[in-house]
Order: structure tokens, then sequence, then C-alpha cells
């Protein structure tokens, strides 16, 4: 797959700030805590179902503290249309103990911070910086492996390198970036059917229609 050049690299980045230098994540959320929240939920799983679940889990459970103590079943039926929800009722729970027990109820805006809670990755850690702080990090999900791959901005086997490398492609305004390419990826530069010709900004650029999945 032939490569982006540093000009086309300037330019694509250029189009994709002017388009969505505003944009924000599209989860439903009033603080950190529920971002956090969010984020860990919507991993394999759309942001369209999540925002349908965390209403009634956030009435129910409003704080880090009313999480850290509620009821593990109650937990999961309130998940159970979530991907995974087992598993991320686990989480959530450990998630919301951790942060009573050692940030004071506070969820902790700091990568080597957040990366210590249970469910939290450093993908997660990063859209939550990138979403809370505007933090000059990059994240990698299926749209942006996509979106820079098609685009000839990556040609990496994994999210973790495609990160590195669109960090050091892009250097700045990655907030941006991010939360750009993961609009233009759902949207536009779909997996299947991708609006190539009626609403592709960026169809000068692209390097290739094959839908590039992480390893």
């Amino acid at each position: 797959m032939k490569k982006a050049t540093k000009k086309e690299i300037e330019a694509i980045k250029t189009s994709l700030v002017e388009r969505y230098g505003d944009a924000v994540t599209e989860l439903s959320y009033k603080n950190s805590y529920e971002l956090v929240v969010a984020v860990a939920l919507s991993a394999q799983c759309t942001d369209k179902r999540v925002n349908l679940i965390t209403p009634d889990l956030f009435e129910a459970y409003p704080t880090p503290e009313a999480l850290a103590n509620s009821d593990i079943n109650d937990v999961k039926r309130l998940l159970q249309s979530c991907s995974f929800f087992n598993n991320k009722a686990i989480n959530l729970i450990a998630m919301a103990k951790r942060v009573v027990d050692f940030y004071g109820g506070e969820i902790p805006l700091d990568e080597k911070e957040l990366i210590t809670l249970a469910g939290v990755g450093q993908k997660t850690a990063h859209v939550v910086l990138i979403e809370y702080t505007q933090a000059n990090l990059m994240a990698v999900d299926t749209h942006v492996f996509r979106v820079s791959h098609r685009l000839g901005l990556s040609n990496d086997l994994t999210p973790a390198t495609t990160e590195a490398t669109l960090v050091k492609k892009f250097k700045t305004n990655l907030h941006q970036l991010h939360q750009g390419m993961v609009l233009f990826g759902r949207y536009i530069c779909t997996a299947k059917n991708p609006k190539c010709d009626t609403e592709c900004f960026l169809q000068s650029y692209c390097k290739t229609k094959e839908s590039f999945k992480p390893r």
C-alpha cells in the first residue's frame, strides 16, 4: 500500500482539524466518573447502546462510592444489553472501589493512575484524557485504525503501533485528530460502503478502500 507523503499528511491533518476541530465524544456524561464508566462500557459496544444503558446506571449509582457499594447482580442487570456485561460489571465495581480507597472518590486524571483502575487500559485512559482535558494524545479504535490505513498514514498491524505512528506523524492537535478520525470513520469512511463519492472530503488522499482490522 502506498504511504502518504509529508505534504499529504499535513493536508489531511489540516482538513480533519478544520472539519472536526470542535468535535467531542458522542458518549453522554456529566463528569469524569461518568465518562470513565461510559468509555469502559463502549469497548466492543456502540456509543449509541452505551447511551441507552448509562442513564439508569447513573441514576442508581451516581458516584464512585455508590458503585463501590453496589450489588453485583444489580449492576449486571443494568448492563445486560451491553457486550461482555458480566466482566464489565465486575470491573466497574472494582474500579469504583479503587477510586474510593486510593483517590478519595475522585477520578485521577493522569494516565499512569488511570490505568491502575480495573477495566481501564491505555486506550480507555487516552480517550478519557482526550475528551476531558483535551490532552495531546491519540487513541486508536476500529475507526481510527481503518481510516489511518486507508489514507496511507499507517501500515501497522496493531492499535498500539498505529497509535505510535500517528503520534509521530501528526505531533500536535492529537485530541482533535482522534475525535475527527473517529467521526470520519463512523459516518463517512465506513467499513462497508464508504461514502467516497458523496461525502468524503479526503478522497484525493485515499490509497485503498480495503477494510483494515487490527490483529
